[in-house]
């Protein structure tokens, strides 16, 4: 099939360091192109899959004018014809697909954030046809049903390759780690919180946002608790030491003060063989199988207390379920299938269900 994979330029794909959306993609072309399509990328300046990468945009632009300026390039793309695509999926802006809503190719939008279900309204109103919208839990999903349309579930995927299997690793000296980016949303304070009462180390790694109240977050309530010693900051970390940062704890610790979607994180922990411990928000307890792959729970005092189970984990089981779940093999077979059956379904949407 020819497929046309669709991001906003904000973040290259692949992400240098911090991407989730833009890591799946480049996962997702990959392995596409490996089943044997023909993957056309729209993406930010610098991206690199194996495909063909057609960049827009600027990188790091994100403004209302940068909006619709991406907006119009696009619409430019696409009206000059007579390019042609037998699948186009879209990971970005709804309003990226408005000037094909009504052509008659299958169009795949995936949400991998709260979804507005007045958007579904709106592209109805536009004509939209043939367009199937995906949400990367149920949990994201249900916030965009209301607003109508047909809906799937697919995860969000890793490469098990890339995140190799460690082995055995000791629960009780191994140390606790936190990543992700270091917002109030993801609780890195949690984190840190549970670390003290264990004294426990606890490895952070992760971005800080450029955003003002972020920053003054991180300075003001993160940065005095880091001592080199029982909390350490390590800042943003690639593929390789992301492996062997994951693959050398205990746990990852997932205190989530918001109704996060689906983290990529969670697969890319659960390959190296690391349970996660997660408050129970948003797509998270859909990834977890509690008591077995990690642990969910409410609250610190919750939190503090399950990381004495660790022993119950078998490691081995939990790389296992990644497998079969989340690899990058297991989620662009499903996307693939879904791509068959909206292309031999002219004018019908189809509901996969995961």
């Amino acid at each position: 099939m020819r497929i046309l994979l669709l991001m906003d330029p904000v973040i290259t794909v692949p992400p240098a360091h911090y991407g989730g959306i833009e890591r799946v993609v480049a996962d997702l072309a990959d392995r596409l192109t490996m089943l044997g399509h023909d993957v056309t990328l729209w993406a930010a300046p610098g991206s690199h899959v194996n495909g063909t990468v057609e960049p827009f945009g600027r990188e790091g632009e994100w403004t209302r004018w940068s909006n619709i300026r991406n907006t119009l390039t696009l619409a430019g793309r696409f009206l000059r014809g007579p390019r042609r695509f037998d699948v186009i999926h879209n990971f970005g802006r709804l309003a990226y697909l408005a000037p094909v809503f009504a052509r008659d190719v299958p169009k795949v939008q995936t949400y991998m954030r709260t979804v507005d279900p007045g958007n579904m309204a709106t592209a109805r109103r536009l004509g939209a046809r043939r367009l199937h919208y995906t949400a990367v839990s149920a949990a994201i999903r249900d916030t965009g049903r209301p607003g109508g349309g047909d809906w799937s579930v697919i995860y969000n995927c890793a490469v098990p390759a890339r995140y190799a299997y460690a082995g055995a690793t000791d629960p009780a000296a191994a140390p606790l780690v936190f990543l992700g980016r270091l917002d109030r949303c993801k609780g890195v304070h949690h984190a840190i919180a549970v670390a003290r009462r264990l004294k426990r180390r606890l490895i952070i790694a992760g971005n800080i946002s450029p955003l003002a109240h972020e920053q003054a977050y991180f300075d003001e309530e993160i940065k005095p608790l880091l001592d080199g010693e029982l909390v350490t900051y390590i800042g943003p970390v690639g593929d390789a030491a992301k492996q062997t940062l994951l693959g050398g704890a205990a746990a990852m610790l997932l205190p989530i003060e918001w109704e996060e979607p689906f983290p990529v994180v969670l697969p890319e922990s659960m390959l190296c063989g690391t349970p996660l411990i997660a408050f129970r928000r948003g797509g998270v307890p859909e990834g977890i199988d509690h008591g077995r792959t990690g642990f969910l729970c409410d609250t610190v005092d919750e939190m503090t207390a399950l990381v004495a189970r660790l022993p119950e984990i078998d490691r081995a089981v939990v790389r296992a379920e990644a497998e079969r779940r989340f690899s990058d093999a297991a989620i662009a077979g499903e996307y693939e299938q879904l791509y068959r059956r909206l292309a031999t379904a002219p004018g019908v949407g189809v509901e996969v269900t995961t």
